[in-house]
């Protein structure tokens, strides 16, 4: 017998994206700007590592769509300083603590998702369920959940949903890294 827990809450990206841009204007910010300082929040692995910095057209296209990847998020999360589970709307599981890890210049925060896959994999065996069933639990096509195993990208409707499946606070799966 599997539990029920009703239908899931929902990601909302545009409730996010609506919190960022009040933050930037508050601020007095220019998307430009914006990215900058998304960028410096971790400055110093940055430099180690190289790379460009976070494009503030990207950033304006991703405003304009209200929906992204859960490791693009994550910049704008820590931002922000607010848990994913903040955006969520509808029947909201309570996960107790949602804090994001803190990570300071030298690190940068990442979704770990074959951490959130195993978890998913370890819940779905013990209620014997088929990728399939699951599937329909969440309300997603079986291989979005299987391909979590291996993926580096995912996008954070998806994982809020397997989260709130899971019942557990979304920073579980999410480390300060330095890569």
């Amino acid at each position: 017998m599997t539990a029920v827990i009703g239908a899931l809450a929902e990601f909302d990206g545009e409730a996010l994206i609506q919190a960022l841009d009040e933050q930037r204007q508050q601020r007095g910010l220019t998307w430009t700007r914006l990215a900058d300082e998304l960028w410096m929040q971790s400055a110093e692995l940055n430099e180690r590592l190289g790379g460009d910095a976070l494009c503030p057209g990207a950033l304006y296209r991703t405003s304009l769509r209200k929906t992204m990847s859960c490791q693009y998020a994550l910049p704008l999360l820590r931002w922000l300083e607010k848990a994913p589970e903040d955006f969520l709307h509808g029947q909201v599981v309570d996960v107790g603590d949602a804090s994001l890890p803190s990570a300071g210049p030298d690190k940068r925060l990442r979704w770990e998702l074959s951490e959130l896959y195993a978890a998913l994999n370890d819940r779905r065996r013990d209620l014997g369920l088929t990728w399939v069933l699951l599937g329909e639990k969440i309300g997603c096509t079986p291989s979005r959940l299987t391909n979590l195993r291996t993926a580096r990208l995912a996008d954070l409707g998806l994982v809020m949903q397997v989260t709130q499946w899971l019942r557990q606070p979304a920073a579980r799966f999410i480390h300060a890294t330095d890569y």
